[in-house]
């Protein structure tokens, strides 16, 4: 006998209703976690048993091997913070007796933390005071057409690196400049073209200092503890200010040429802006202590105060009760202490996969089954890190992430092939501060593509990285044949 279920007219359990199960959707949502997990979860297993069943590493290698690539595998397939992974990663090293505890606790006592409290509340004071949105609106507002705006932003961009070591922070603050921009314009073209003109400009001109980005202090730092030696601020910007200063003004014409026509760009431009008040008193002594701190990174060599020393010195007198533009609080809430923890995390992995010969094992494995570390040619070698740092972008999104997973290996590919390793850390920094190719690869590309309004698809983005790749390796040759190599960088 056959049985029916009858079920009333109307009731949510009816046939081809959504709601045939009350608990159907719920349900699938509640394990929505295990779809998400399986593929990193997958690529987890695979590389247990690639890294941790042969014997081809003594075990404390082939734990920091597995550390490292479990956490290029979160980074790259979920959207766990990259500093929990990181440190993460470390207590893997930790409780497996990888590494020591000693080693977790004198990362985050390194200096290379105590600079990055300083410059981002120096950062802080420059946001809160206004004065860095002052100066975008006081170079914007002399623009008479829509081609003389492109050049005179890109220009004031570009300093910016040296007062606001975030990209995220950089491009909130240019915002408010951009929308105002937008709507005296009028045309979506403009509003497109603006909206990549910008997160562009933010993203080549890191390197142009230093305190540019977070990565930079991570990679710094790991130069320092692996070879023993340490880029200054003041040789930073020897290396780094023409290349991004160029970088930055062929970005501009690539993007007025791929996206605006000679009718738009020479169409004359009235810009309101606001009334331009005299310089407040929180502005002038924000602009006096910057003045100061930048006088004192560039003269290192001469005073011998490291500049971690001068940024906490700035970040006291910026927050002095009665006196700074901050209070200590604000002082605090602007330091991502995020990046401090992952700064110190990185750096402990970084040590381990050289000490326990791990570095070792990845130049054996990859760099010599690439032929790289047979070959003589320079340039071979140029266009092998050029890839490597141009494309890293695709596969770890997190600008300090890649830049934890890449050095060790590079430095200790540079120490292989007896070549200089600030050479070639430059030189690959270069290409993972370019990253180009999909919004997500930069939070200053998501904060430009979620403006209100419509400002550029994605497919716009890939149309530009698809010229600006082969641009940025161009600069990069030509800047090393040119330029590097005749002032220290020479592999």
């Amino acid at each position: 006998m056959i049985h029916t279920n009858r079920v009333k007219r109307g009731s949510k359990r009816s046939l081809g209703s959504p709601y045939k199960d009350n608990r159907l959707v719920p349900h699938r949502r509640r394990f929505r976690w295990v779809v998400d997990a399986s593929f990193p979860l997958a690529l987890t297993i695979a590389a247990g048993i690639i890294v941790l069943l042969p014997n081809l590493l003594p075990t404390d290698g082939r734990v920091a091997l597995f550390a490292l690539i479990l956490a290029a595998i979160l980074w790259s397939t979920t959207s766990i913070d990259v500093s929990y992974v990181a440190l993460g990663a470390v207590m893997l090293l930790v409780v497996t007796g990888s590494t020591t505890q000693e080693q977790l606790f004198e990362s985050l006592a390194s200096d290379v933390v105590w600079l990055m409290i300083g410059a981002f509340i120096l950062g802080g004071a420059v946001q809160k005071t206004g004065l860095a949105a002052r100066l975008t609106q006081l170079v914007v507002a002399r623009a008479r057409t829509v081609r003389s705006l492109f050049w005179l932003l890109t220009s004031v961009l570009i300093p910016l690196s040296f007062l606001i070591p975030s990209t995220s922070g950089r491009a909130a603050v240019t915002i408010p400049i951009f929308q105002s921009i937008t709507t005296a314009a009028g045309d979506k073209r403009i509003t497109r073209a603006l909206a990549l003109l910008i997160p562009t400009i933010i993203l080549v001109s890191t390197i142009v200092a230093l305190v540019g980005a977070g990565s930079h202090f991570v990679a710094n730092d790991l130069l320092e503890q692996i070879v023993g030696e340490r880029i200054s601020f003041t040789q930073w910007a020897i290396y780094g200010l023409p290349f991004g200063i160029a970088a930055s003004y062929v970005s501009c014409w690539v993007i007025m040429m791929l996206f605006l026509d000679k009718s738009i760009l020479d169409r004359q431009l009235s810009i309101w802006t606001a009334k331009q008040k005299p310089l407040s008193l929180a502005e002038w002594k924000t602009l006096i202590i910057v003045v100061l701190i930048l006088g004192l990174w560039f003269s290192e060599s001469w005073h011998g105060l490291e500049i971690a020393t001068i940024s906490v010195f700035g970040a006291l007198l910026l927050t002095l009760p009665n006196f700074g533009v901050l209070s200590w609080k604000e002082g605090i809430k602007a330091v991502s202490w995020n990046l401090v923890i992952f700064v110190g995390s990185a750096v402990v992995l970084g040590r381990t996969l050289i000490h326990s010969g791990a570095a070792q094992w990845i130049i054996d494995r990859i760099f010599v089954a690439s032929g790289i570390v047979n070959t003589d040619s320079p340039l071979l070698i140029l266009l092998f890190l050029a890839f490597i740092s141009l494309t890293s972008h695709l596969y770890i999104t997190s600008h300090t992430a890649r830049t934890a997973a890449l050095v060790p290996a590079i430095l200790y590919l540079a120490s292989s092939l007896q070549l200089n390793p600030v050479a070639m850390l430059f030189f690959s920094i270069v290409g993972m501060d370019y990253c180009l190719t999909f919004p997500v690869s930069s939070k200053a590309l998501l904060i430009f593509s979620e403006v209100e309004g419509m400002t550029y698809q994605p497919s716009d983005l890939l149309r530009l990285s698809s010229i600006m790749l082969l641009v940025h390796v161009a600069l990069m040759l030509l800047f090393y044949y040119g330029y590097w190599r005749w002032i220290g960088l020479a592999l």
